[in-house]
């Protein structure tokens, strides 16, 4: 008994499972063009390295993904998805790096985090004696989002085709790679003075 209209707007049919491949295909892409041959990165759920994995296998860089350990070991349908695609998955933290071992004899049982994978992944990239690995990051950055703002764009233009115009809009945010690709082009009406639309952010 209410006149509100909710629109979702999912991101989660794709193999990846998330908005991520938005941001790995264009990473991957660039990767390529500048000769290298692999890139590193770290990822919690899986979702960021599956994503990865994909656009290295279409672009054909390597892609090396240390994966939060308690993840890695809940999870085998990502990790297998990624390793399909070619990728290396390593639990973390792990003894290939040094900051996964400093870790490891500090909290020998420790289930990771998102903070120990990405010391390794930048380790791993920094240290690699080739000089063609990059450390890759799926959100945050400032070109993350701004290859995610596909998602507020194609959200706009579908609001847009029917004439609605949204009272609120309301967007996760972790990292806020998601968060800020959907609320972009509602942002620039804000500050056009074209629209008062609500913009909320859930963590």
């Amino acid at each position: 008994d209410t006149p509100a209209e909710i629109y979702y707007k999912f991101e989660g049919n794709n193999t990846s499972g998330s908005h991520k491949l938005n941001s790995a295909a264009a990473q991957a892409y660039y990767a390529k063009a500048q000769g290298l041959d692999a890139v590193t990165t770290e990822t919690g759920a899986g979702q960021w390295g599956t994503a990865l994995a994909m656009a290295g296998a279409y672009f054909g860089v390597g892609v090396n993904v240390f994966m939060v350990k308690v993840s890695y070991e809940q999870k085998p349908f990502r990790r297998n998805v990624m390793e399909v695609y070619g990728a290396s998955v390593t639990p973390s933290p792990s003894e290939k790096t040094a900051a996964g071992r400093s870790i490891l004899a500090a909290h020998p049982n420790t289930d990771g985090s998102l903070g120990c994978a990405i010391s390794e992944a930048v380790e791993a990239a920094t240290t690699d004696r080739s000089g063609k690995t990059r450390y890759v990051l799926g959100s945050v950055l400032d070109q993350v989002v701004l290859h995610q703002s596909v998602i507020g764009l194609e959200t706009k233009t579908a609001l847009d085709k029917y004439g609605i115009k949204p009272d609120v809009i309301i967007g996760c945010a972790g990292g806020g790679s998601n968060l800020g690709g959907l609320i972009a082009p509602f942002v620039a009406e804000k500050l056009e003075g074209k629209s008062d639309v609500r913009l909320v952010a859930v963590e």
